[in-house]
Parts: C-alpha cells; structure tokens; sequence
C-alpha cells in the first residue's frame, strides 16, 4: 500500500501459542491459549498457531504441534483469539494508512512488455549477447526476451528513470528499418537507426587500442576514431587522451561502403562545436599540451 500498489484488502497475521497441563493417563486436563508467542513460549510451548487473513477472513496459516492432536475446542479458540488481534493490528495499520498509494512508489519493482519484431531480436541481443548486457549495464534495468521467438521482451526495474531509460535504448535498436545482429568486425550499421555521416554523436569508448578507439554512438553501433583523430595535436598513446568507459564527443566523418565501418573523429568534433559556441572546447584532463 505504501508503495502503491493496489490490494483488495490488507492482510496482518499472529500467532497463538498453547500451554497444557496433562493427566495421569496424558489427557489434557488444564489449557490456555497464548496471543504472539515469543521464544520461550514457543520453544516450552505446545502449539505455533500461525493465522493470516484481513477483517472478512483467512487467507494463510501453518500449524506446528507437539502434542498428539489438537481438541476442537482448543482450534475453536485459537483462530478467535487469532481474529481479535488481526482486527487490531489491521485497525493501527488503516489508521496509518487507509488505502494504497495514488502513485506508485520511485522504488517499487516494475515490469513491462514490450512488442519488438522477431526478426529484431538478434539485434537487440547482439553478438555474444553484447548489446543486450551493454543495456542492462547503463540502465541498472533487467531485460528477459521470450523464449517462443514472439518478439516479447520484459523489462524490470525498481527505478522508473531506468525503465525509461531501458525501453528507449530498446527502441533505438529495434524501432528502425533492418533486423538482426551485426557480424564481422567492429563497427558498422546492420539493425537498428544507423550512424550518419557528418553527424556528431557523444558515445562510449568500448575498446582502446593502439591505433586507436572504438566508439559506440548508438545502442549497438560503433565505429574507429583513430588515434590520428582523437585530437589537434599528436598523440603517443590513445590512454592519454580516452579510456575505456569514458563519454567523448564525436564525428562520423566517412562510413566505408563495402564493409559498412565507421569512421569517427574527435577532433573535427571539436573544432565544429567550438566554432558553433565562439568558445574552445573544454580539453581533455589527460591530454599533454600541444
């Protein structure tokens, strides 16, 4: 209710314990019947009596003993005395809250679904399962694709901002012409929106090489910004400009027609926005003076 989720009614349980005194020939000769036990009652106690229900009725219970048999009239008794306590508890609780939240709490689990074409689900999965572990990775969100090749994928999340978050990058990948995941080498265009040349983008550096750094502008799209590239000035070594992880801006400056790679710079990225904002760009931390 607090999370507000919608319920017929709240629910409240008690327990009711038992002690005997027993006769001669092991009949019970004296009983009492004890309201939420604690461990002593329980551990020198006869009976755990676990009643669950709302103000009309039981929904659950569990019954330990250690005598043999339990009389109906020690039964009869217990899940009355059970009742008088769940309508008390049930009272403060209402009291404190009488109906299910309008909103549903930021922090309560949430699952969607989603229709995607079947013939997009290899794309979205990507190569190894690579884009859909990249997804699962920023968005904090679980993803689960149904195994009947419908198309259905669900989407969980106790984060309303990561939901979002998640069902956006899905759609990148999937709401575009094309299906299926991307093969060959890295980079390209198969499935999905796909890199445009002349474009600038701010994507994530997912490998760091000696020639340079891929960079992925779109969920499951990448491309090489070579090391020539990375800035204005001669780099040495492609770590003392990006490292894996980091968030860079940059632009596809040609997309080769045979084999689909992508082609990106940083540094024509750089000049085109600060020749737009009049300012220069902000330099890289790491980066040595030119």
């Amino acid at each position: 209710m607090d999370a507000g989720v919608p319920i017929i009614a709240p629910v409240a349980g008690i327990s009711v314990g038992l002690m005997t005194k027993n006769n001669a020939d092991n009949s019970i000769a004296q009983w009492t019947t004890i309201t939420d036990i604690l461990g002593e009652e329980d551990h020198f106690g006869d009976m755990d009596f676990k009643i669950a229900g709302t103000t009309k009725g039981i929904t659950g219970f569990q019954l330990d003993l250690k005598i043999k048999g339990l009389p109906f009239e020690i039964a009869t008794a217990a899940v009355h005395q059970a009742r008088e306590a769940r309508i008390e508890i049930l009272k403060v609780m209402l009291g404190s809250l009488p109906a299910p939240r309008k909103e549903l709490s930021t922090y309560a689990p949430r699952i969607q679904t989603i229709q995607i074409d079947p013939e997009k689900i290899g794309a979205l999965i990507g190569p190894g399962g690579k884009n859909i572990r990249r997804i699962v990775e920023t968005t904090g969100a679980q993803i689960d694709i149904s195994d009947d090749d419908s198309g259905k994928v669900f989407v969980y999340s106790n984060n309303g901002a990561a939901m979002a978050r998640a069902i956006q990058e899905i759609d990148a990948v999937c709401g575009g012409a094309g299906g299926g995941g991307r093969e060959g080498g890295r980079g390209g265009n198969a499935g999905g929106p796909p890199i445009e040349n002349g474009k600038i983008y701010t994507g994530r550096v997912t490998g760091v090489k000696d020639f340079g750094a891929f960079v992925e502008c779109l969920p499951g799209k990448e491309g090489l910004c070579h090391i020539s590239e990375l800035a204005d000035f001669r780099v040495r070594r492609t770590e003392d400009v990006v490292k894996m992880g980091d968030s860079i801006t940059v632009k596809c400056i040609g997309i080769d027609e045979r084999t689909g790679k992508v082609r990106l710079s940083r540094k024509a990225a750089m000049a085109e926005l600060e020749a737009q904002s009049g300012a220069p760009a902000a330099p890289v931390a790491d980066a040595p003076s030119a």
